[in-house]
């Protein structure tokens, strides 16, 4: 573990992977060191936003070491389930690769409960866990210039739900009519860290 100074009001804990971030991002979110306003996890660094007013950033720092990891963490927030229609222009590839059947994609993508790890690549985009390990494809050879909003992806372990038209190089498997990100709903992500996912299939 690292714990690095983040502009004048942060602090940045790289940490060894996924898990590790996880498991920190849930015990810390149970109990914030005083001070702490948010928690941003990411593929292998947690942010630490502080209240330059109240924060002691050397306390705040060996709370952080000496915080034990919450192990095997699994989604506790809100339940949000997304009907889907599994028509993506990569399903036949996924089910390619994966050695299944277009049925058995959807059957694998729908029979587990995902939970967002963590946002990036743009406003309102989760990256999910949690799915079965007979869905982990690469990532297209090439990217496409335009992937609608609503697209239901999958890239290595993860799957994702594109917020908004944007390039992007996941597999496509379906697509869902959900808001993902709008600016004005409090708050204006759907899936933020720790929420759970549960996809439906939409006819």
């Amino acid at each position: 573990m690292r714990v690095l100074p983040c502009a004048d009001s942060g602090l940045l804990v790289e940490l060894d992977d996924l898990d590790a971030v996880r498991g920190l991002h849930a015990a810390l979110r149970a109990a914030p060191p005083p001070g702490v306003t948010d928690l941003v996890p990411a593929a292998r660094t947690l942010l630490l936003r502080l209240d330059p007013e109240v924060a002691d950033s050397v306390e705040i720092e060996r709370v952080v070491r000496g915080t034990r990891p919450v192990p095997g963490t699994e989604g506790s927030g809100e339940l949000v389930r997304v009907p889907v229609v599994y028509d993506g222009a990569d399903l036949a590839e996924v089910a390619r690769l994966t050695g299944l059947t277009e049925h058995e994609v959807v059957a694998e993508h729908t029979r587990r409960e995902w939970t967002v790890a963590f946002g990036g690549f743009a406003p309102g985009f989760g990256y999910l866990v949690g799915g079965s390990p007979r869905l982990e494809v690469p990532r297209r050879a090439e990217s496409r210039t335009r992937v609608p909003a609503g697209a239901v992806g999958l890239a290595g372990t993860f799957s994702g739900i594109y917020p908004r038209s944007s390039p992007g190089g996941w597999q496509l498997i379906g697509r869902t009519g959900l808001e993902i990100w709008r600016p004005d709903r409090d708050p204006p992500a759907l899936l933020r860290p720790g929420v759970r996912v549960r996809f439906q299939e939409q006819r």
